[in-house]
């Protein structure tokens, strides 16, 4: 039970190409301080402002970093439970800029500088990943969340992976859609470096400089057309056909 739980990743510093942009020197030193800025000031008026607010702080983040986002697919619809791929922390800011979406995330993100705050004001949904009894009611929130129109993004692989490899979809979340009866929809995140993943023994400071060091970085996000489950789906069934309709497919899922 434990390794479904809490699944590992078999990525590591190995599976970094080393092909890092690298800006002039000090660069990423001033586009971590103006981060630091930008983080807490955001932080201060977020609450005030919430909804929109979080989504423009994510995007301002992420132009600090020098990072741009490209969108590609369908419309999201509220009310969606969008499944992602999991590469690095930076998904979390990357699905904020794109639209309004609570995030269900391990209980570690809430705790990190500035992300988990951020996070917490999305309105995020941690994951006690010590507790796996508690796994039924994260379910049931995310069911409810849906059921009230809000659009909730998960990431089924369970950790991260370096972006060439990816992990099994866990299909646990995936009943939250077919209790709400909400569309599941895909989304596929892709960097354009490897220096973005966030894998191995890495810190969260380690993996913000590196990022802030590279000269420009592109992610492009593609969701896929919606998978609407039946009443009565299998969960299982609904994770192998969302995985295979972002092009990784042959996994056997876990119970």
């Amino acid at each position: 039970m434990a390794a479904l739980w809490q699944p590992v990743s078999g990525c590591g510093d190995h599976c970094r190409d080393g092909a890092d942009r690298h800006p002039a020197p000090g660069t990423a030193t001033l586009r971590m301080i103006v981060l630091a800025f930008v983080l807490i000031g955001g932080l201060l008026m977020v609450p005030l402002l919430r909804g929109p607010a979080v989504r423009g702080l994510a995007r301002t983040m992420l132009r600090v970093l020098g990072i741009r986002v490209v969108r590609r697919g369908p419309a999201l619809r509220p009310g969606s439970l969008i499944v992602a791929n999991h590469v690095s922390w930076l998904d979390i800011l990357v699905l904020m800029a794109v639209a309004p979406m609570r995030l269900v995330a391990k209980g570690e993100v809430g705790a990190w500088p500035g992300i988990g705050s951020l996070a917490g004001l999305s309105g995020a949904i941690f994951i006690d990943r010590s507790r796996p009894k508690a796994l039924p009611s994260t379910v049931a929130e995310v069911a409810a969340a849906l059921r009230a129109g809000r659009t909730v993004a998960a990431f089924p692989e369970g950790t991260t992976f370096c972006g060439v490899n990816r992990g099994q979809f866990r299909p646990a979340l995936f009943q939250a859609a077919v209790d709400a009866g909400a569309p599941v929809v895909p989304a596929s995140i892709n960097y354009d470096s490897t220096a973005a993943a966030f894998i191995g023994d890495d810190t969260l400071f380690a993996s913000v400089r590196r990022v802030a060091a590279l000269r420009s970085l592109t992610v492009t996000v593609v969701t896929a057309p919606a998978l609407r489950p039946t009443p009565g789906a299998d969960r299982r069934a609904l994770a192998r056909a969302a995985q295979a309709s972002m092009g990784v497919g042959g996994y056997r899922l876990a119970a």
